[in-house]
């Protein structure tokens, strides 16, 4: 085997379902790809990365505005019914990539609409509901992360549910939900497709761990001579 550091592009990733009867045993060593079971039992496989500031490091990765419309579909359908109890008048999506779950989730819970926030910021927007934010995966690009004013009148005073991809170390949620706040809006619940091990825990304030909700959970890997093994302490 070539020395690849144990990562591949990602091309023909994210792009079908395995059957829950597929040949997944479970492994010590993984060396390109996690597979993660879903609800039902089918199983996604999720590219592993290395960490930009630790190459004996990495994550799974979920990139869900490059899957297929098969494990998007999936994976909304997860997500509203995770989140259906919170009784949202509306779904905002977090940019950029909780903007590819954010309306499916919205139909399914017979909205006729959701609430995009957008990192790009237009020349109505008012600075007081902006928000700084950072990502683990993009670690050298500050970013701000806005609301178009013309949202607020949709957003205040309503039970709002956030939408994104992947919750990691929860500064970018706690960040959204400041922001919600200003807006005037009701934030009720937060739902991902992924829980990226368990720092979030940390970050949000005790009061939102037990309103947030996601389809699957990932570990963090450490390096070996043969891949990538888990690292447990990301999931305690």
């Amino acid at each position: 085997m070539a020395d690849d550091g144990f990562v591949e592009p990602t091309t023909l990733y994210w792009q079908k379902l395995l059957a829950p009867d597929c040949d997944q045993r479970d492994a010590s060593v993984y060396q390109y790809g996690y597979p993660v079971r879903l609800p039902d039992g089918h199983i996604l496989t999720l590219p592993i990365r290395r960490s930009p500031d630790d190459s004996a490091r990495a994550v799974a990765s979920l990139i869900p505005n490059h899957a297929s419309f098969e494990v998007i579909d999936a994976l909304a359908g997860f997500m509203a019914s995770l989140a259906a109890d919170f009784r949202p008048d509306i779904v905002v999506g977090m940019p950029t990539l909780g903007l590819a779950l954010a309306p499916p989730v919205a139909q399914r819970l017979g909205h006729g609409n959701f609430a995009p926030l957008g990192y790009s910021r237009k020349y109505w927007y008012d600075n007081t509901l902006s928000e700084p934010v950072s990502s683990i995966t993009s670690p050298d690009d500050a970013k701000t992360v806005y609301l178009d004013p013309n949202l607020v009148p949709r957003l205040r005073g309503r039970r709002v549910l956030v939408v994104d991809d992947t919750i990691s170390t929860g500064t970018t949620a706690t960040a959204v939900l400041r922001l919600l706040e200003r807006a005037g809006a009701n934030a009720v619940g937060l739902v991902f497709a992924m829980s990226q091990g368990n720092a979030w825990k940390m970050s949000l304030a005790p009061a939102w761990r037990d309103k947030v909700r996601f389809v699957f959970q990932s570990p963090q890997f450490q390096l070996s001579p043969g891949g990538w093994v888990i690292d447990t302490a990301s999931l305690s």
